[in-house]
């Protein structure tokens, strides 16, 4: 078996401990987006979840701590606004929001969809914040997404998108419903939809050719 690249390991391991502290969090009160928001201290709360953390998972925490140095570390960019806002994100490709409810993070399921959203880096802020926190009240989909500052070399555009997630791409109801909701939250120009099936076969949009299944 061919050795793990200690860099590929430590950034794997800070994507996972990002949504197991996010999961811990929500158990005991409230997202880390409103902690950081409200300037409230959590350190304890950080110290006993990556405590849980090594137990669960002692590779990926060691991998973790052996690249930030200390929890101290790690806590002082999510205090900044790390996995919370996209300009302030540098350590992850994604920030990712899950509806309350039954979900259990069900994207990955082909039945799924996105509405796609595009924005420059400089309204991505804003812009996720109506998306994320309408997405907590229930107002939108499953789930959404917002791609970060951390330069992906796979982006095919420097503007920042977000994808708003539909249960079921053949309930047009609903996300017909999803996507007026989006229009009175301030996002009128016409987006795409596109079934996950389409991006699990590679299938991107290129010149004369679309693969988006609603456009509105």
């Amino acid at each position: 078996m061919n050795e793990i690249d200690p860099e590929t390991l430590a950034d794997a391991a800070y994507g996972i401990f990002e949504i197991y502290l996010n999961r811990e969090l929500r158990r005991r009160g409230p997202y880390l987006f409103e902690l950081v928001e409200r300037g409230i201290d959590f350190e304890s709360d950080l110290r006993e979840i990556l405590g849980h953390f090594r137990e669960d998972y002692p590779e990926l925490a060691e991998a973790l701590l052996k690249r930030f140095g200390s929890i101290d570390a790690i806590y002082a960019p999510l205090r900044e606004g790390e996995g919370v806002l996209p300009s302030k994100t540098t350590r992850t490709y994604w920030i990712v929001q899950d509806a309350p409810g039954p979900h259990e993070r069900g994207v990955d399921d082909e039945r799924a969809g996105k509405w796609l959203i595009f924005v420059p880096p400089e309204e991505a802020d804003e812009a996720w914040r109506k998306v994320r926190d309408e997405t907590v009240r229930g107002g939108l989909g499953i789930s959404a997404k917002v791609s970060t500052a951390k330069p992906d070399p796979d982006s095919r555009d420097k503007r920042r998108v977000i994808y708003v997630y539909t249960k079921d791409w053949a309930d047009e109801a609903d996300v017909m419903r999803v996507r007026k909701r989006l229009q009175e939250l301030g996002f009128k120009e016409r987006i795409g939809y596109k079934r996950n099936i389409e991006t699990y076969r590679g299938e991107y949009s290129e010149e004369g050719r679309k693969v988006t299944y609603y456009s509105a």
